[in-house]
C-alpha cells in the first residue's frame, strides 16, 4: 500500500474531528497575516482582486482552504507534503509525485503551478484549490522521509496528554504558544513573529526571501 492509501484514512479523521482547532486555521491564518505585509501595492491588488466575496477582501480569512475541503477532494492529500528516500535533499522527478507516479504531486509541485497559474491569470487553466501550501513546506512534518510518514504513527506525549508528532507540530506547539505565551491572543503572537522578521533576529534575511538565486520560478 502507497503512502498516500495508508495516511489518507487517518487524515481524513483528523481533518474532521476538532477541525476548528487544527493547524490549518490557526498556522496557515498567522502566515497569510504576516504575508499580507510583505505584499507589493500591485500584487496586494491582485490578490484582492482575486478573492471571493466571502473572504471580505482579507486573504487570511481563505488560506486553510485547501485543508477544508480535503475530504471532498482527497486526490489533492499528496499536495500538501513532499518526501524524500531518507536523504537530505529534493529532486523533483524522484520526490515529487503521488502514489500513482504522477509527477506535480506534491507541495513543491502544488507552489510552482498555482505560482505559474497566477501568473498567467485570465488564460485558460484547470479548476485548482487555493493554498495553504507554502505554510506546509515549512512545516518539518510535511516536508521529511518517506519512511517517517509524516510523524503521524510516532507516539509521544505532549504536557502529559498522549497524540503522535504530526499533531504536536501542527496543532500542539502553535495552541500552546498562543495560550500559555500570548494569552490566548492571536494578534499578539502575529505581532512578535513579525518583530523578529522586520527589526530583530531574521532582519537580515528578508531580502533572501524575496529574491531567487537562480531563475527557478518560486526558489522552492
Amino acid at each position: 500500500m502507497g503512502f498516500f492509501w495508508r495516511l489518507l484514512p487517518v487524515f481524513l479523521a483528523y481533518f474532521s474531528i476538532g477541525r476548528i482547532d487544527a493547524w490549518g486555521r490557526e498556522g496557515h491564518f498567522m502566515v497569510c497575516k504576516i504575508a499580507e505585509k510583505f505584499l507589493t501595492e500591485n500584487a496586494r491588488e491582485a490578490v484582492t482582486n482575486l478573492l471571493p466575496p466571502v473572504a471580505g477582501g482579507d486573504l487570511a480569512a481563505v488560506c486553510s482552504w485547501a485543508d477544508d475541503i480535503l475530504t471532498r477532494y482527497p486526490w489533492s492529500f499528496p499536495l500538501h507534503y513532499v518526501n524524500t528516500p531518507g536523504v537530505c535533499n529534493y529532486d523533483q522527478s524522484r520526490d515529487c509525485h503521488n502514489d500513482d507516479g504522477v509527477q506535480g504531486m506534491c507541495v513543491v509541485g502544488a507552489i510552482n503551478n498555482y505560482t505559474t497559474q497566477l501568473r498567467t491569470f485570465g488564460q485558460p487553466f484547470k479548476p485548482h484549490v487555493p493554498r495553504p501550501f507554502v505554510g506546509d513546506v515549512h512545516d518539518p512534518v510535511d516536508v521529511s522521509f518517506y519512511d517517517d510518514e509524516g510523524g503521524i504513527f510516532i507516539i509521544v506525549y505532549w504536557y502529559g496528554s498522549k497524540t503522535n508528532l504530526h499533531r504536536v507540530w501542527d496543532v500542539n506547539i502553535v495552541q500552546t504558544a498562543i495560550n500559555k505565551i500570548y494569552k490566548n491572543n492571536v494578534n499578539a503572537m502575529i505581532e512578535s513573529i513579525e518583530g523578529n522578521i522586520t527589526v530583530r533576529e531574521w532582519n537580515g534575511e528578508i531580502f533572501q526571501w524575496q529574491s531567487c538565486a537562480s531563475n527557478d520560478l518560486t526558489c522552492v
